[in-house]
């Protein structure tokens, strides 16, 4: 245990010891100095503070401290009643403070406790009070607040975290400081009671049993009583006034001083009229000049040196902007700033702007918002902040989505219109022939008057931001691979180390390095696979990459071990699928094809076999597809990513498993066959 702790530990002991051992004179008189010393220290400190949480451990503080002053109370109180001697502090308080009327020493220390009791602490209290209701009744918007700049990706989990704890500590601090100021109430009204008590017992001890007369017991302990009332008062006083200055302090840059002399002394006019009107009040009332001349000459002073002062910080500032100016213009870091890529970009005409503009009713910020929290939920990556901006050269109707500066769709909408898309061949209603976007389907636009109708036909009628948000978020999910760099995957690793240090530990920087650890994450989500799963996915990395290096073969090892995911995912919850084998005679053809090399494998398939073959999958697919069926390719493990390297540009939407990818409870049905004459 460090010395400091040790410290504080023996001061508590000593505080509870000081109200039940007698302590001599000189002892007494060293610890009111030191409890004066602490409450100027606190006060200074709550001055200084810029915020209340500087100062968290105030609450507490101001607890020890008034068990220190009550203790000193006491044992001021047994050294006045039993000897007549409480030490030197208290003596000179009582005759050289007082300047020797005793009378004069009451009257100040009841206006000290006055002050204290009724309008520090009363007020202090009541702020309290406020403030830990208003902290309270603000968390939740707080956490809101906190949550949306994480999704719109303005802040990293780490500051969320912390701004998060610092909520809750706000919480804390504020309900402990409306019970803290009962305290110093309480120390109020015990000062009063330890007065009355020193004053009436002491004359009674003083008479009766110390033989004295009237006279001199009233002027001894009545000198006691207040030296003793204004040395415990003083520094009550203190730490009355710290705590006042903690619970109505607000969140500023500086500190007290700071803010005062820079928000009361701002406006040089106001400080002229305030020094005329100074001026003013010793020519018209009997108030002599001696004493309103200077006040108002150092006013004047002040004001004319503070608008000197604007004129030289407005004349720099001209300057400065002048010179970051010209500097701009020549500096190539200007040229430079413009060479950023957006990861994410939404651009619209001019006619979509209501759709985004929430005083017009727009709300796709806030869908944008849900979308990155979706997609993060179901693929396990942190979406980049999408940037939404209109361009006019774009049509007014028209928006296109780019990935890194590549435009990857387009589409047009018409506001006042919704989008009805037909379960079947019915073509019975009016509307603008279109084509849905995400999924590229026959739709119409239809007006308002039609959207009734059209639902009782079966239509799926969607809003114009339910078709973009849709349009936006297939996107995004079918290029999530693009979108996950080394970057993005070093905060994935940082966050699984979080949670699993050592999994991390024995995964990278050795035997794989971020740049190979995201290639098999893009690899799994270029095929639809979430990586939300990491400990999975870096226990197999672990355990298969002191085999092999090749990326391939490791994002298939994964794929196995993901095998239960990947069955709910295809199988909707369902205990039988349906899917499309591929027969021994084209596994061995593609397994014949392989070419083997330093750098990995690849498939060196004949032209003519690999065209026999894609033609075999579209028609398979051709024919389910009557059936409504998603068409589901399903091979052995040794040839799936080969499989898919031959399929891949031909047919992207079509997963290709293999059958350790697929839970032993799952019933495999095959509805058709891959095969080549």
């Amino acid at each position: 245990m460090k010395f400091r702790d040790i410290a504080v530990l023996a001061a508590v002991i000593m505080i509870v010891a000081m109200l039940i051992i007698p302590l001599p004179p000189w002892l007494l008189s060293f610890l009111i100095i030191v409890n004066i010393t602490l409450a100027l220290l606190v006060l200074l400190t709550a001055m200084n503070m810029k915020e209340a949480l500087e100062f968290s451990i105030f609450p507490s503080l101001l607890l020890l401290l008034t068990l220190f002053r009550l203790g000193l109370n006491v044992s001021t109180t047994r050294a006045i009643l039993t000897g007549g001697d409480a030490g030197n502090v208290v003596e000179t308080f009582g005759t050289f403070v007082v300047r020797g009327n005793v009378l004069v020493g009451l009257v100040v220390f009841v206006i000290l406790v006055i002050i204290q009791f009724i309008v520090i602490t009363k007020g202090s209290e009541r702020v309290s009070e406020v403030a830990a209701r208003f902290t309270l009744d603000a968390m939740p918007g707080k956490q809101m607040a906190i949550d949306a700049d994480l999704n719109a990706g303005l802040i990293s989990e780490t500051d969320a975290r912390e701004r998060r704890e610092k909520v809750s500590n706000e919480a804390d601090f504020y309900g402990s400081m409306d019970g803290a100021t009962k305290f110093v109430k309480g120390d109020a009204i015990a000062a009063i009671i330890i007065v009355m008590i020193n004053l009436i017992v002491g004359l009674v001890i003083g008479i009766v049993q110390m033989d004295m007369e009237f006279s001199d017991a009233v002027h001894l302990f009545t000198t006691l009583t207040v030296g003793d009332g204004l040395v415990s008062q003083v520094p009550a006083l203190l730490i009355s006034t710290a705590t006042g200055i903690v619970v109505t302090r607000a969140a500023s840059e500086g500190n007290l001083s700071t803010d005062i002399t820079g928000q009361l002394f701002t406006n040089p006019t106001l400080i002229y009229i305030a020094a005329g009107t100074i001026f003013t009040l010793g020519l018209v009332t009997p108030i002599k000049f001696i004493y309103t001349v200077p006040v108002a000459a150092i006013l004047a002073f002040i004001a004319y040196r503070l608008k000197n002062a604007h004129k030289e910080d407005i004349e720099e500032l001209e300057q400065i902007e002048e010179v970051e100016t010209t500097d701009n213009l020549k500096s190539p870091e200007n040229v430079v700033n413009l060479l950023n890529v957006d990861p994410i970009e939404f651009e619209f005409g001019y006619g979509l702007i209501p759709l985004v503009d929430a005083t017009q009713g727009g709300d796709l910020l806030d869908r944008v918002v849900m979308i990155r929290r979706q997609l993060a939920l179901e693929l396990g990556i942190v979406i980049p902040v999408v940037r939404i901006r209109d361009n006019i050269q774009l049509q007014p109707n028209e928006y296109r989505i780019k990935i890194k500066g590549s435009e990857m769709a387009h589409g047009e909408l018409l506001l006042d219109h919704y989008l009805a898309m037909s379960p079947g061949d019915d073509d019975s209603i009016e509307g603008i022939d279109t084509v849905e976007p995400s999924f590229g389907l026959p739709a119409k636009w239809i007006t308002e008057q039609v959207k009734e109708e059209a639902e009782m036909l079966g239509y799926t009628v969607v809003d114009p931001p339910s078709v973009v948000s849709t349009h936006l978020t297939e996107v995004i999910r079918a290029n999530a691979a693009q979108l996950l760099g080394r970057q993005e995957t070093k905060q994935l690793i940082d966050h699984l180390q979080e949670t699993a240090p050592i999994l991390v530990e024995e995964t990278t920087p050795t035997p794989l390095s971020i740049g190979e650890i995201q290639k098999v994450l893009a690899k799994l989500l270029a095929e639809n696979v979430s990586i939300r799963n990491l400990p999975i996915i870096f226990e197999t990395l672990a355990d298969y990459s002191k085999l092999t290096s090749d990326v391939d073969v490791l994002t298939e090892y994964v794929r196995q071990s993901l095998a239960r995911q990947i069955t709910t995912q295809y199988s909707n919850g369902e205990q039988e699928l349906k899917v499309l084998t591929v027969s021994a005679k084209v596994e061995k053809m593609i397994a014949d094809s392989i070419q083997q090399t330093d750098h990995g494998n690849y498939l060196a398939m004949d032209p003519n076999d690999s065209q026999a073959i894609l033609e075999s999958i579209a028609k398979e697919v051709e024919r389910i597809a009557l059936f409504e069926q998603s068409p589901l390719i399903l091979c052995s493990p040794a040839v799936r990513m080969y499989v898919r390297q031959l399929t891949e540009r031909y047919f992207p939407q079509i997963p290709i498993l293999s059958y350790n990818e697929l839970e032993a409870s799952i019933e495999i049905q095959s509805v058709g066959v891959v095969n080549v004459e």
